[in-house]
């Protein structure tokens, strides 16, 4: 799988409806849908409500990015409302116990589970659930915030990760800064799928963009 999942907090959402069939017509297959709880990152964005909303109107898979303190308590309603992806913050979990028990929770519910690193945590944090997860989220920017360079750390974690990625079986995503230049690296060290906001949205031609990035 190599796809690009544009970051709906980059669209136009005076016209939703048809910046999301603007990027299924350039090819995209995936959504990517941040969700900031102000507390675990200052920012607040959307929330389960406007997902069931965007899903109504969508076939694209939704990947949901849980930013938040508590995705144990919030994961069932953002599973009802139609994600196909959900990536919790291993930062926000309190214990290994509890990890397993979250990704059991999403997998259970026919949903694939993720697990997002921020910059400053290592890739070993997810070695005890590789056996578990669909994916693993590397963040190349400190999240909560759009618009931010490329961290190049995310790179050699990616590096890593890949090691283990034939036999256990899950995607790479990563997320923030990704354009033309920053993407060649990161598809190199064997990530899957890339994250982009303003490369995609703030294009005018959103096929030509995805292509570029492709």
């Amino acid at each position: 799988m190599v796809d690009i999942a544009p970051s709906l907090l980059s669209a136009d959402f005076a016209d939703l409806k048809s910046e999301l069939k603007s990027i299924e017509e350039a090819g995209c297959t995936v959504l990517h849908y941040d969700v900031m709880d102000g507390h675990f990152v200052p920012n607040i964005s959307f929330g389960a409500d406007i997902l069931h909303d965007v899903h109504r109107i969508t076939n694209m898979e939704l990947d949901v990015h849980l930013m938040i303190s508590d995705p144990m308590f919030y994961v069932d309603r953002f599973v009802k409302a139609g994600a196909s992806y959900i990536s919790f913050h291993i930062e926000a979990m309190e214990s290994v116990e509890k990890t397993h028990e979250l990704i059991k929770k999403i997998k259970e519910a026919g949903v694939k589970a993720s697990i997002a690193l921020n910059p400053g945590t290592s890739y070993e944090a997810v070695i005890p659930f590789l056996d578990e997860i669909d994916m693993i989220l590397v963040m190349s920017v400190q999240p909560g915030f759009g618009g931010q360079k490329f961290n190049p750390v995310a790179i050699d974690k990616i590096a890593a990760l890949s090691k283990y990625k034939k036999e256990k079986g899950f995607l790479i995503e990563v997320d923030g800064g990704i354009n033309a230049t920053t993407i060649q690296d990161v598809r190199k060290a064997g990530c899957d799928l890339f994250v982009a906001g303003s490369a995609v949205f703030n294009q005018n031609d959103r096929k030509k963009a995805v292509e570029a990035l492709l």
